[in-house]
């Protein structure tokens, strides 16, 4: 028995040594948040002085538009959504953005609902994604798509919520997927909260925009960036794991965020090979604790075995002994 805890004692030495190397932080560079990955990226220049606001569009008026400076995303990971921002949904109702969080983690898309290309290949992606993972809109997170053109109603934003949902699929979609309308100054506080930057440009007569998803957490804040019009279920279903603080989710997914970091370059969960490190530590921690329980578990039955015969002794010990009912003959017995 001595032995057999000793044993035990080595086994839970090395899974408190795994369990630190996991828990250990990782050293990596940060990126800079300074290099442009592209016109639909994260990070790129600031915008130069506002040009002349158009009353009929709301935003900027730009002729001709500068992709660098005037489409994208400027990262603030981290930072507060304004939750008193009023918008009215599809059914015209007024409603507060703060309305559709404070439960669960919120994907957010910017989009205007007659762009006549990337909005509608964006929404898709969405839809695609979705059904590429285990959680549903309106039961471990909520959709929100809000446009940008302060001149669409309700009405219209009401026919795109129904192709939509329907493109998706999935039964109870339409309670947690929201497309919402408003006026000019709530969508513009909003678009600047999360750094999001587009233009009207006047000679093609539509809005040059950027595409992607904003994933806020619970109570509002910017967790993580996702970028384009298609969006891989892993890089979905992590940021939405990580944005809820991991109150969502198996185990399979915190092991998979031991595997994969968020590169806000790319707005895409890349593999990390420290991560698969950890990932493969974890496990060995959770074998030697399932090995761990079973000896326990052995040990016990044993001393129940001897406590109820009375000796002390581990029954196969007893069996062992000349003159037990299992030894072989005695001497002289034929």
């Amino acid at each position: 028995m001595r032995r057999a805890r000793g044993r035990i004692a080595f086994l839970l030495a090395a899974a408190a040594l795994a369990t630190a190397w996991i828990h250990a932080p990782a050293i990596h560079a940060s990126p800079d948040a300074a290099t442009p990955p592209g016109p639909a990226g994260a990070a790129t220049p600031a915008p130069a002085t506002a040009a002349a606001t158009g009353p009929a569009t709301g935003g900027r008026t730009v002729d001709p538009v500068d992709p660098a400076r005037d489409i994208g995303f400027d990262q603030k990971l981290g930072a507060q959504v304004p939750l008193d921002l009023i918008f009215r949904d599809e059914a015209g109702r007024e409603v507060r953005l703060g309305d559709y969080l404070g439960k669960r983690p919120v994907l957010l898309s910017l989009a205007y609902y007659e762009c006549p290309m990337l909005c509608g290949m964006a929404l898709q992606g969405v839809a695609r994604g979705m059904k590429g993972i285990p959680f549903a809109p309106g039961r471990e997170f909520e959709v929100v798509t809000v446009s940008f053109d302060p001149r669409e109603k309700p009405a219209l934003a009401r026919l795109k919520k129904t192709a939509f949902v329907d493109f998706y699929g999935r039964p109870g979609a339409a309670e947690g997927w929201h497309f919402l309308t408003g006026d000019p100054e709530p969508i513009r506080r909003l678009t600047e909260a999360v750094g999001f930057r587009y233009a009207w440009d006047a000679s093609a007569g539509q809005f040059a925009h950027a595409t992607g998803l904003v994933v806020l957490t619970p109570d509002g804040r910017i967790a993580r960036y996702l970028f384009g019009t298609d969006y891989a279920p892993k890089d979905l279903r992590l940021s939405l794991v990580e944005a809820a603080d991991r109150k969502i989710g198996s185990l399979s997914d915190n092991l998979l965020l031991l595997c994969y970091r968020y590169d806000p370059r790319t707005g895409r969960y890349s593999r990390v090979a420290l991560g698969s490190v950890r990932a493969g530590a974890a496990l060995t921690v959770l074998g030697l604790g399932t090995f761990i329980v079973v000896m326990l578990r052995r040990e016990r039955r044993e001393q129940r075995a001897r406590a109820a015969d009375g000796s002390g002794r581990p029954a196969s010990a007893d069996a062992a002994r000349p003159g037990n009912a299992g030894a072989g003959p005695r001497e002289g017995e034929g």
